[in-house]
């Protein structure tokens, strides 16, 4: 398995050289947490057997979100701590996609955008649920900012796993989505929460007194599946909040300057 430590210390020279007038102190502090993590340059922990008085030393870990090997615990406990808020009803996983002309502006502006991306995107799910002739109350829902792909292309979006229930607090009642028998589990249309949501961002950038670019779609993208219980869309989003964007067990090659690793596609479920 190819470290990352080895292919940060491999590239982080010629890395540095092009790109480090345009890093945070948050990214250097990342390279270096995870350049040293759990190899021989990192602080030693003595670990012995009480038994036969053996003693060995052992690297520690370096605790940094970003780094593939740890966070596991923590990844563990924000899943558990999720699962422990569910409610009886079918979850569904939304997720609120920018158009590729916004990234530029996105990238410029990140404080800004993507605390307005998430916003935005939970208040269409909270107008839609209120004006619901089923639900009409406020729901509930798990928000998770992405900002790559599974190439590792810059591509922010949002996903909010929301159960098909809301409570009505000015009459005190829970009230729950009725499944349709014989058809396909529904919450809202894809296409209507993609014009509001396109509505709100763009009346946001607005407001924040930011340039959109000359040309835009007229249609975004939504997307709205049934997850069931939830559990598995919980998992898969916990996945990327710790322990990075990429698993060394996908990276399968470090040759002639350059590094190869594997994704596995949304649409066929095959690796590419």
């Amino acid at each position: 398995m190819i470290l990352l430590s080895s292919i940060i210390e491999q590239f982080e020279d010629d890395f540095l050289a092009q790109y480090k007038r345009k890093l945070l102190p948050s990214h250097f502090k990342a390279l270096g947490a995870m350049k040293y993590c759990r190899t021989s340059a990192s602080p030693q922990m003595l670990v012995g057997c009480a038994e036969c008085n053996h003693q060995i030393y052992v690297p520690h870990s370096c605790g940094h979100r970003h780094c593939p090997h740890c966070q596991n615990h923590e990844s563990q406990q924000w899943l558990a701590r999720q699962l422990q808020k569910q409610v009886p009803a079918e979850y569904f996983l939304l997720t609120f996609t920018l158009p590729a002309e916004l990234r530029s502006l996105v990238w410029q502006h990140q404080r800004t955008l993507y605390d307005l991306i998430i916003r935005c995107a939970c208040e269409t799910v909270r107008t839609f649920a209120q004006n619901d002739k089923q639900l009409q109350g406020t729901p509930g829902a798990i928000a998770v900012l992405h900002t790559h792909s599974r190439q590792l292309a810059f591509h922010p979006h949002v996903h909010l796993v929301v159960p098909a229930a809301a409570i009505d607090a000015v009459n005190r009642l829970w009230r729950t989505k009725a499944k349709t028998s014989g058809k396909k589990s529904y919450l809202f249309n894809h296409k209507a929460l993609a014009k509001v949501f396109r509505a709100k961002m763009l009346k946001g950038i607005r407001k924040a007194d930011l340039i959109l670019p000359v040309s835009y779609p007229e249609k975004w993208v939504v997307d709205c599946k049934s997850v069931g219980s939830g559990e598995k869309a919980l998992v898969y989003l916990g996945r990327y909040l710790y322990r990075g964007v990429i698993q060394e067990k996908d990276i399968v090659a470090c040759n002639n300057g350059k590094v190869t690793f594997r994704y596995r596609d949304s649409k066929t479920r095959q690796f590419k």
